[in-house]
């Protein structure tokens, strides 16, 4: 039961070329930071990434996409990478946009064992009919577009089909967990974190505060030890580097007139 392993490299062993990866996160919020630079460290390639965006550039996956180790995204917003938006034009990295919303309950589904489910989200749109580029040519034509989704009519109204994203790992940040896997997230790092440990076959938790088993009030836990492989305690330093993704501050009171 005990789930802890020693450092970063154990935690994302067996993680290969190939892989598809679920990366918990909103913009640079709740990202699990060491993991990714252990992905990036280690120089796996040609992976498939399920996540809200990927991070802002050199930060997050940013670290990943700068060094081409990503061949697919499928996300939700992807306006603070410039890396990003160049590798998906000039036709280096193939794009699936998914509407938020559609992109949780995506993730959600794979983990709770329902392979695709119907929702109203896109109906209308070339979501449901297809032709959104999800890869260029590198003369700017479109290589690759969406498939059509099938729709059908419930209530007078119509819905399409959403297939789930089973990940073979999922990468995830949690403010506490214990050793047996129980987790707790802080805040806003509660959206995508717990949807990706989920949908992971192999779920592996980077974790800001280790407690013992016991430890954690049953009522408190936001992800249960079920859903998680491995559990990687941080250090101190580790957990204090969090960026931010925009700093917006007031002028000091002695700027402002009158004050």
């Amino acid at each position: 039961m005990d789930k802890v392993v020693a450092n970063a490299t154990q935690a994302i062993a067996g993680i290969g070329d190939g892989a598809t990866i679920a990366s918990g996160g909103f913009g640079i919020c709740g990202i699990p930071a060491v993991l990714i630079g252990a992905v990036a460290e280690a120089g796996i390639r040609d992976l498939e990434i399920y996540s809200n965006n990927c991070g802002t550039d050199g930060v997050g996956l940013g670290r990943l996409l700068e060094r081409k180790q990503i061949r697919r995204m499928v996300s939700s917003y992807v306006g603070e990478n410039k890396e990003f938006a160049r590798q998906y034009m000039s036709g280096e990295l193939e794009v699936e946009l998914t509407p938020q919303g559609t992109l949780a309950e995506r993730l959600r589904a794979a983990g709770v064992g329902i392979p695709a489910f119907y929702t109203m989200t896109g109906t209308g749109t070339q979501v449901a009919t297809g032709g959104l580029p999800w890869r260029y040519a590198a003369d700017g034509s479109v290589a690759v577009a969406s498939p059509p989704k099938p729709v059908a009519e419930f209530g007078g109204r119509p819905f399409l089909l959403e297939r789930a994203l089973p990940a073979d790992f999922a990468l995830v940040r949690a403010w506490k967990g214990d050793r047996h896997g129980n987790l707790v997230f802080r805040m806003a790092a509660r959206n995508f974190n717990p949807v990706c440990a989920m949908a992971g076959r192999i779920a592996i938790a980077e974790v800001e505060h280790l407690v013992e088993a016991g430890d954690l009030d049953p009522d408190s836990i936001h992800l249960p030890g079920i859903y998680v492989d491995r559990v990687l305690p941080l250090t101190a330093a580790q957990v204090a580097d969090k960026g931010i993704e925009r700093l917006t501050t007031r002028p000091r009171p002695s700027e402002i007139p009158g004050e």
